[in-house]
């Protein structure tokens, strides 16, 4: 067969799959600010859990476009933070900006598929997501916070635990979508 063919016979394939894929692009996100707005006001356990950062990594991971993750990564931080209460718009937009960018260029360099180097990208990304947040609260707002680099590094190990099961749900989304 010809490209030409190829393309004809697979095009209404690509056409099916479309809403599902805007579906899960908008629902999960969507479900994820929810969870981080509501679930730990009754919940307030599991506050550690940032299910937007996560994400906003599994997006930059798996479509490997950094201007996609980066809009993506921007929407969902503003999102957040209209949804936070007594905060100023755009801190977690400039810092899951951010992640989406690096996110997306790391995923073009290595093999994400690896469980192991998910865990480790998923670990670094919520350090590099807390602390660059620590950085601009401190620049931009002149509030003087604390950094705990051992609560941030058993956080960002819970995510990454999360993140495992988290990605191969949304695999499974995405396949059968």
């Amino acid at each position: 067969m010809t490209e030409y063919t190829e393309r004809i016979l697979t095009a209404p394939a690509n056409k099916r799959r479309a809403p599902a894929l805007i579906a899960g692009l908008i629902l999960a996100p969507f479900c994820a600010l929810l969870f981080q707005v509501y679930v730990t006001r009754f919940f307030p356990f599991l506050s550690y859990l940032e299910l937007p950062l996560l994400i906003v990594v599994y997006f930059a991971l798996m479509r490997r476009e950094a201007i996609s993750a980066v809009l993506y990564g921007a929407a969902i931080g503003l999102f957040q933070d209209a949804l936070t209460p007594a905060q100023p718009i755009g801190m977690y937009g400039i810092v899951k900006t951010l992640v989406g960018y690096f996110a997306a260029s790391v995923s073009q360099r290595f093999d994400v598929e690896n469980p192991i180097l998910i865990a480790i990208l998923t670990f670094f990304f919520y350090f590099f997501h807390e602390f660059f947040y620590w950085v601009l609260t401190r620049a931009l707002l002149g509030e003087m916070s604390n950094f705990d680099t051992q609560q941030k590094i058993v956080f960002g190990l819970l995510n990454a635990a999360v993140s495992l099961p988290l990605f191969h749900v949304l695999d499974r989304m995405k396949v059968t979508a």
